[in-house]
């Protein structure tokens, strides 16, 4: 399956970020995890059909409606990896 990594930069850590993208996720059927990192962005990966990768990473750009997207950077891993459900990790 098809994978991508994101980095979403702007207000997206401490407004619900991580778990906006868990349930856009996972309403698409999607695998991965989402964290917060220490430069205070927040990292993707997501695996699963592309037509949903495609959907979150517009889901990303957007954000919720508690924070703010400056910067959504997807791209797209061509090793073929898999996860079966879509995880918060700290």
């Amino acid at each position: 399956m098809p994978t991508i990594r994101v980095r979403i930069r702007g207000r997206v850590q401490g407004v619900g970020f991580r778990y906006f993208t868990q349930r856009q996720a996972t309403s698409l059927g999607l695998g991965g995890f989402v964290r917060n990192l220490a430069d205070g962005s927040v990292e993707v990966e997501a695996s699963g059909e592309r037509v949903a990768l495609e959907r979150l990473a517009s889901a990303l750009e957007c954000g919720p409606d508690t924070g703010r997207v400056d910067e959504c950077t997807v791209d797209w891993d061509h090793r073929v990896l898999s996860h079966d459900t879509f995880s918060v990790r700290p």
